[in-house]
């Protein structure tokens, strides 16, 4: 394991640790998307094979084989247990399946996995446990079995209901197969999340506004409304294809946000709004800098101790990942979060939040005094992207706009 060394000028300091939520990483998917740059991995033919070992037909029913799927549980569970030492004794509130493509797995392999994580770890009672499901991969058996290993919570990766936009995305499913599982969804789970896209190559206000009606009709507990960028590394970045103008894309943004406060939606995140009670607690945590501890290839860990706060990350290839798990390395780097950095990356994911957060969370969660901010927090008041009192600190309507402007007031001074 390569490991970074960053020497703090002073420890920081809790007076206890942030909640503990426990991120499990599937890095496979049928076919990867074009705008994708997290940690996923098309499915190869075995050897000897002419065919992908995962068909692309309409529900991709073959899914993870056998053998690499316990093999890959099997890698899961050494690298928790060689990870407990780290996080002993700490409760976990929330768990989350990503990927890739979660719902590749059998009902059998995620009841595995959670049956292990509740002997080894004290999971909380009432723990919010969400799997992501791509329409493409799903059957009702497979829902049914989800829900009685333990997951109650469901995030549907729908981006359109548009076959002509969920062509040009690449995903591999049609809009009936996205309508038909929602309802096979809403059947199984009381509480659902659907991944919609705007901003999308060539798309109107008046299509973007029709995708997330048609979600609208399904009446989910949660909506997720991400605006498409071309992140490095993918197929779209490095061949962008024609997208809606800044102007366009902002009226899309507006009109989507409008439309789902009509229909009873809290927008409380920069692309996340839910019903009353059905907000992301997971994703809540990340965004109050809580803990969590990811396992799989490529998860990311970020943990506090007394003094200090680590960054890890496991190896990315599924086959390496595997293998270093089973012998008991599956961290490929480490390092340590230098005190200086802490405010800044408490504030790139606090911000995110349209409520912003308590005061007193900023100490708590970096361990610094937020005296030690005073003059980014005047400075982002100045320029109308900040507002304060003493119980609060949220961003204005203009420093949601304008998020990366705002937070670059808190990078940290290299000097």
């Amino acid at each position: 394991m390569k490991v970074l060394h960053a020497l703090n000028s002073r420890a920081v300091e809790f007076k206890a640790l942030p909640p503990l939520s426990l991120y499990i990483h599937i890095p496979w998917c049928v076919k990867k998307c074009p705008y994708c740059d997290f940690n996923s991995h098309e499915m190869k033919p075995a050897l000897g094979q002419s065919k992908p070992i995962l068909s692309q037909s309409k529900h991709a029913e073959e899914g993870i084989p056998d053998a690499l799927e316990r093999q890959y549980v099997a890698a899961l569970v050494r690298d928790l247990e060689i990870a407990l030492p780290q996080i002993w004794g700490r409760k976990v509130y929330t768990v989350f399946f990503g990927g890739g493509t979660p719902s590749l797995l059998s009902g059998g392999a995620v009841a595995e996995i959670l049956r292990q994580v509740r002997m080894l770890l004290p999971l909380s009672s009432d723990a919010e446990i969400t799997l992501e499901a791509n329409p493409g991969t799903v059957e009702a058996e497979k829902f049914s079995a989800y829900r009685d290993a333990g997951v109650n919570r469901l995030s549907m990766g729908i981006q359109s209901f548009s076959d002509e936009y969920l062509k040009g995305l690449g995903r591999i499913h049609t809009g009936m197969d996205a309508r038909n599982a929602i309802g096979i969804a809403m059947r199984h789970f009381d509480n659902v999340n659907l991944d919609l896209m705007y901003a999308l190559p060539h798309q109107t206000l008046t299509e973007a506004l029709q995708d997330v009606k048609e979600a609208l009709d399904f009446s989910p507990q949660h909506l997720s409304c991400y605006h498409l960028t071309l992140e490095p590394n993918t197929l779209f970045y490095n061949n962008p294809p024609g997208l809606p103008d800044d102007d366009a894309s902002a009226d899309m943004q507006q009109a989507i946000e409008a439309l789902l406060c009509e229909h009873g939606y809290r927008h409380y995140e920069t692309s996340a709004f839910a019903k009353e009670k059905k907000r992301s607690r997971h994703n809540l945590n990340y965004w109050n800098f809580g803990d969590y501890l990811g396992l799989g290839a490529g998860a990311h860990s970020k943990l506090s101790f007394p003094g200090r706060v680590i960054r890890q990350m496991r190896y990315k290839q599924p086959k390496a990942y595997m293998e270093q798990a089973l012998l008991g390395t599956a961290v490929q780097m480490e390092n340590e979060v230098r005190r200086a950095e802490l405010p800044f990356e408490f504030m790139m994911n606090a911000l995110r939040l349209n409520e912003g957060f308590d005061v007193a969370l900023f100490q708590e969660r970096t361990g610094v005094s937020l005296l030690s901010i005073q003059r980014e927090l005047l400075e982002a008041e100045r320029r109308g992207l900040l507002k304060r009192d003493h119980r609060r600190i949220a961003p204005t309507l203009l420093g949601q706009r304008f998020l990366n402007e705002l937070l670059g007031i808190f990078l940290a001074d290299e000097h």
